[in-house]
């Protein structure tokens, strides 16, 4: 993320925040994945806080930062999809969910073999990983993690979706190292949204929010 550690700390125990209380209005046990993702996020800014105060390097900091950036997001956010999906919605999810399971098995076995270091770029974080076919495995990563939210029948995970899409494009413009960093900085802030959503989420029918019986 831009800034500093503390930007990052503040920010991280800020969305964990709304996670705890996202968690807490859970009705439905398949909507817990999704409603644990602001908490999931803030601990990942807060292990970024780590890293810059690490000063980079290839610590252990920067290592779990990677886990939870690479191979846990693209399985993380399709399951959630999935299991907060109607039965009848669930058959195309499997596309994306495929995706990230395969992306996810990829950028862990390169994790597991590969050194991953963080270095210190004036105002921002750049995580360095030897990765084979990166542009591939961004548009399967991407696919895997905002893919799975546009094509959710709920509206408010498709705008979810159209947000963090949309802050892919801004990141990827104005940096291209920092790209990881900083679209999960915004990926955290989008998923504020969240609370929302789990909020109106009442009742046993899983039907998606807006939608008429």
């Amino acid at each position: 993320m831009c800034w500093s550690a503390a930007a990052d700390l503040w920010a991280g125990l800020g969305i964990g925040a709304v996670g705890v209380a996202s968690l807490a209005s859970v009705r439905r046990p398949g909507d817990a994945p999704l409603a644990a993702l602001p908490l999931l996020l803030g601990a990942h800014q807060v292990v970024e806080a780590a890293v810059w105060h690490a000063g980079g390097g290839a610590g252990p900091a920067t290592l779990a930062w990677a886990v939870i950036a690479l191979p846990l997001l693209p399985l993380w956010i399709p399951v959630g999809v999935l299991t907060a999906a109607r039965p009848a919605d669930r058959p195309r999810l499997f596309v994306p969910l495929a995706v990230g399971l395969a992306t996810a098995c990829l950028l862990a076995y390169r994790l597991a073999t590969r050194p991953v270091t963080a270095e210190i770029r004036g105002r921002t974080l750049g995580f360095v990983v030897d990765l084979p076919y990166a542009p591939l495995l961004l548009a399967a990563y991407l696919l895997a993690t905002v893919g799975a939210l546009l094509l959710a029948r709920d509206r408010l995970l498709r705008l979810l979706g159209l947000l963090t899409g949309a802050g892919a494009a801004v990141c990827a413009l104005l940096w291209t190292t920092e790209f990881v960093s900083t679209w999960c900085a915004l990926a955290a802030v989008a998923s504020l949204s969240l609370l929302v959503w789990v909020r109106g989420r009442t009742g046993p029918d899983p039907r998606p929010i807006g939608e008429s019986p």
